[in-house]
C-alpha cells in the first residue's frame, strides 16, 4: 500500500509512519520545506497548492495536520491559525485528489470537540455537532474534504479523543503534576474523558485505512471516563494522591478561553469503528495507563 501523508510530525504522524513502514508499506511525506528527502515532496496547502502528480500510485491519502489547540492561548491570530492549519491542508488534499481523478482514499483528522459538551448522554458519531469555537472548527475541517466526497472519493474523519502517550500530549504533564503532588481533578470533575491509547489510536487509523470505514469515526476507547475518574486512575497507576481541585475559574485565568473546553467532555464511543469489526488492545482505562506510562 502507498500512503501519502500530511502531519507527519507531532505524537501520532511519527506513530503511523513507523507503523507502516514496518509492515512493509510505503509512505511518502508532504512538507512545507525544501524536501531532504527521496520519501518527500513538498506542497503549500496555504497557497492551495501541491503538485498532482504526487498522487500517482497513492492508495491513501491521510492528513493529520493541524496547529495545537492547547499550545497557545486563544488569541484572535492563534484562532485564525487553529483554522487554517486544518481547513487548508484538508482542503487542498481534497481538491487535488478531485481534479487529478485520483482513486485514493482520504483519511482526515477531526476531534470529539466536535460534538460540543454533551454532558453525561452518551453519543456516536450519529450526535449532531456542539457549539463552541472547536465545533465550529471541526465542522470547518470536514467539510473541507468535499470537493473529495463529491468526486466519489471515499472519505473517513478520525475524531479523536485524548490519546494517552508516553511521549507528547496531555498525558506527560498530567503525570508530572500527579508525581509533584500536584494532580487534581478540574472543575467538577464530572465531565467526561474520551480517551484512546496511542497503541489503539494507531491500530484504529491503520484499520481505517484497510478498510472501508467511510464517514465519521469516534477514535476513542469504548469506556470513557470522568476527569475524576480519570485523575484517580492515574495518580494510583502512579502511587500518587490526587486531592486537589483545580476550580473552574483557576483553569480560565490558566488556560483562557480553551478552559471552556476543557472543562467539559464527551461521552464519546466508537461506535463506527466496533460496528466495522475493530477491537480494541485497551478497552479500560487502567491497562492503557500502565501500557503507555510503563
Amino acid at each position: 500500500m502507498l500512503v501519502l501523508l500530511a502531519g507527519a510530525s507531532g505524537l501520532i504522524g511519527p506513530a503511523l509512519r513507523e507503523s507502516l513502514l514496518a509492515d512493509g508499506h510505503t509512505v511518502r511525506t508532504l512538507v512545507r520545506r525544501e524536501p531532504t528527502t527521496p520519501d518527500e515532496d513538498r506542497w503549500d496547502p496555504a497557497a492551495g497548492l501541491m503538485d498532482p502528480g504526487v498522487l500517482d500510485g497513492v492508495d491513501v491519502a491521510v492528513c493529520l495536520s493541524g496547529a495545537g489547540v492547547g499550545d497557545k492561548r486563544w488569541t484572535d491570530k492563534y484562532k485564525k491559525t487553529i483554522v487554517a492549519s486544518r481547513v487548508d491542508t484538508v482542503g487542498t488534499l481534497a481538491t487535488t485528489i478531485a481534479k487529478t481523478g485520483s482513486t485514493a482514499k482520504l483519511v482526515c483528522a477531526s476531534a470529539v470537540g466536535y460534538y460540543g459538551d454533551t454532558g453525561d448522554r452518551r453519543i456516536d458519531e450519529t450526535a449532531p455537532a456542539g457549539n463552541g469555537f472547536l465545533s465550529g472548527v471541526c465542522e470547518q475541517w470536514e467539510r473541507a474534504a468535499d470537493p473529495a466526497r463529491a468526486a466519489g472519493v471515499t472519505v473517513s474523519h478520525l475524531r479523536t479523543g485524548l490519546v494517552l502517550a508516553k511521549a507528547g500530549g496531555l498525558l506527560p504533564r498530567l503525570g508530572l503534576l500527579v508525581k509533584l503532588g500536584l494532580g487534581g481533578k478540574l472543575g467538577s470533575g464530572r465531565q467526561y474523558f474520551p480517551w484512546i491509547s496511542l497503541t489503539d489510536e494507531i491500530a484504529a487509523i491503520r484499520f481505517v485505512l484497510e478498510q472501508d470505514v467511510p464517514g465519521a469515526v469516534n477514535l476513542t476507547a469504548p469506556n470513557p471516563v470522568t476527569n475524576a475518574e480519570f485523575t484517580k486512575t492515574l495518580g494510583s497507576v502512579l502511587h500518587r494522591p490526587t486531592f486537589l481541585i483545580v476550580p473552574g475559574f483557576g483553569a480560565r485565568i490558566v488556560l483562557g478561553e480553551f478552559a471552556g473546553d476543557v472543562l467539559t467532555g464527551q461521552n464519546a464511543v466508537p461506535a463506527a469503528l466496533e460496528a466495522a469489526g475493530f477491537t480494541f488492545t485497551h478497552p479500560h482505562l487502567r491497562a492503557a495507563l500502565e501500557s503507555e506510562l510503563h
